[in-house]
């Protein structure tokens, strides 16, 4: 079961998109500078259940065309059917890691995945050094150069 800590609808994160985002509770990678440390605890926030996220889903109806995970990698069983669901309503979906892959099943069910721990010397996806990347799963293609401005 997957707790989240906040629930958004952003537009910049995934270039093209206008994304439910959920920041995802209980991060194990602990990076230094992280911007949403607070959500670091599993207990933390609210259940991300299957009926809840069928709910949001229903309530933003025609407004977004993503569903964003930013964590939740780490435990996938939870994570699959969720991304499944949002497939299964037409919408895109992302997710964000600081791992430099996933798992095979995961990225079946994604479109676009940003990999890479944040290191604050080389910067976010809106920098040139970074070692993150954002790619889109349909292609292979990285899509950094939409971050850089």
């Amino acid at each position: 079961m997957l707790n989240f800590t906040d629930e958004q609808i952003v537009f910049q994160e995934v270039p093209g998109e206008v994304s439910l985002a959920y920041t995802i509770a209980g991060c194990p990678l602990g990076c230094k500078g992280c911007h949403s440390s607070y959500s670091w605890h599993t207990a933390q926030g609210k259940v991300l259940s299957h009926n809840y996220l069928q709910q949001r889903l229903n309530t933003y109806q025609g407004l977004i065309s993503c569903v964003l995970f930013l964590g939740g990698e780490w435990q996938p069983q939870a994570l699959l059917p969720l991304l499944i669901l949002a497939r299964s309503a037409g919408l895109n979906t992302c997710l964000y890691t600081g791992l430099d892959d996933v798992s095979p099943e995961l990225k079946q069910q994604l479109i676009y995945l940003k990999t890479g721990r944040w290191l604050a010397e080389l910067g976010g996806l809106s920098s040139p050094g970074t070692n993150q990347r954002f790619i889109d799963l349909r292609t292979g293609h990285c899509l950094n150069h939409l971050f850089i401005r």
